[in-house]
């Protein structure tokens, strides 16, 4: 893709201020908390903190919404907080990730379920990304133009090791983040396949980008759920897996976050 690069966009500050609006969200009752948590956690899989077997053994706190459901673990004692059940696409989770990094968040671990560019991929592997192609439009207003955003490598090491630890297995590769799933096309599938990019979903360039304007650690993790890889959408007839590493892979996260 061939984006405008303007340099003073990443020199001046935007009109809206992050910290205004998260203050006036606490002014108007819809946060509760005060002290901020020192990371968060993104799952793009609605209501999975809530599941009983969940919230059982990681129990939540409910703080607030914005636009999506904020909860600090309580064994954290408020440290780490769960953004959960929010809506798709870059846009969204830009936006409410970066108000909270301006309430003072400073790791981040996000996850999704993804889509398979490779065969040798099948539902419920997963992949944890070091680095996101730029097919949005959101990176494009925090970093210079070029193809990728990179992950916090040190955050990937510890979330791989931590998978691992829980019997997991997972592998480190490139995804690809696209504002529009229906516009994934044979050809271009064909070339990432050819470059190796593992995964495809709508997020994750973003919050890489994101993460590297603002000084925040940021490490995300796929799910594998359909598949491009035979160049035809495959969807998955065992959804099972595929919840098992979601939820594997909250549990991770947590484990990272909480150290």
């Amino acid at each position: 893709m061939n984006f405008p690069n303007f340099p003073e966009k990443y020199e001046n500050e935007s009109l809206l201020n992050p910290e205004a609006m998260f203050a006036f969200r606490q002014r108007i009752g819809h946060i509760s908390i005060t002290k901020p948590p020192e990371s968060l956690i993104v799952c793009m899989q609605r209501g999975l903190p809530e599941r009983r077997r969940m919230r059982w053994r990681n129990p939540l706190r409910h703080a607030g919404k914005i636009m999506a459901d904020l909860y600090l673990l309580k064994k954290t004692s408020g440290r780490v907080a769960v953004l959960t059940n929010l809506g798709e696409g870059a846009p969204m989770i830009a936006a409410l990730t970066e108000e909270l990094i301006a309430f003072g968040v400073k790791r981040i671990i996000s996850f999704v379920w993804g889509g398979a560019l490779q065969p040798d991929l099948k539902p419920g592997d997963i992949v944890i990304c070091d680095r996101a192609i730029r097919d949005e439009g959101v990176s494009h207003h925090y970093l210079p133009a070029e193809k990728y955003s990179h992950a916090n490598l040190e955050l990937v090491k510890q979330l791989k090791y931590s998978i691992e630890l829980y019997g997991g297995s997972c592998q480190v590769g490139t995804t690809w983040s696209t504002d529009a799933p229906y516009r994934e096309t044979r050809e271009e599938v064909m070339q990432y396949q050819s470059e190796g990019v593992k995964t495809v979903e709508m997020e994750i360039a973003a919050l890489f980008a994101l993460g590297k304007f603002r000084n925040v650690q940021v490490a995300s993790a796929v799910a594998v759920g359909d598949s491009l890889a035979h160049l035809r959408w495959d969807l998955p007839d065992d959804l099972n897996p595929i919840e098992r590493s979601l939820e594997l892979i909250y549990v991770a996260a947590i484990d990272v976050l909480s150290r």
